[in-house]
């Protein structure tokens, strides 16, 4: 993977790099003293998949949230740990601006939870009772593209698959599928940036 600096960004430039279509980052800007970023633009099939990053834990973490089925009748709509990470570059406009860039990429890995031996689900391990991470459990991402997710107003969202291991490849969720929820809850431009101080700035 090439490494970009900051400093002299494309705005809106496509590139072919093994068949894939890769978009840059949209906005220039450049920084003072700032170490080299590695950027990891969306990367799309040429039927308009997007395909899997394969670097996200490299990334920023930004936080994890949890609804576990124990404490939602049995049938929690997200049982997992949401580990989300945000691509690198983008984190960097962020900390500058406090708004999210155009191209930019929140990765949330699933990990389910370990079974439970008490009340309530939860189990008891060494540090205590508590909820503990278990196996991982698939993908969900979104991309901020204003022209490419007009309909969902700016934002695509994937599903990687609730499993293991994680599909190569996915298509664009519909708006009700997922951006409906993001715009009518989510605290900042469709993030749940209430559950993540990092990101409510």
């Amino acid at each position: 993977m090439k490494t970009l600096t900051l400093t002299g960004l494309s705005a809106g430039s496509v590139a072919i790099v093994g068949g894939l279509i890769v978009a840059e980052f949209g906005p220039s800007f450049s920084t003072s003293n700032a170490q080299p970023v590695s950027c990891h633009p969306p990367k799309y099939t040429e039927s308009g998949d997007l395909v899997l990053p394969d670097t996200f834990r490299e990334w920023v973490f930004v936080g994890s949230s949890l609804t576990p089925n124990a404490l939602n009748g049995g049938h929690a709509l997200f049982p997992e740990y949401h580990n989300v990470y945000m691509e690198p570059c983008s984190y960097k406009a962020f900390e500058q601006t406090h708004m999210f860039p155009e191209k930019m990429i929140l990765f949330k890995e699933l990990q389910l939870t370990l079974p439970g031996q008490n009340a309530g689900g939860s189990r008891t391990e060494p540090s205590g009772s508590g909820y503990f991470p278990g196996p991982l459990n698939g993908a969900d991402v979104m991309v901020k593209d204003s022209k490419r997710y007009v309909e969902s107003g700016g934002w695509g969202y994937y599903s990687f698959g609730h499993r293991e291991p994680k599909a190569p490849t996915a298509q664009v969720k519909i708006k009700e599928e997922c951006a409906y929820c993001h715009i009518n809850s989510a605290k900042k431009d469709q993030v749940w940036a209430q559950f993540y101080p990092l990101l409510d700035k």
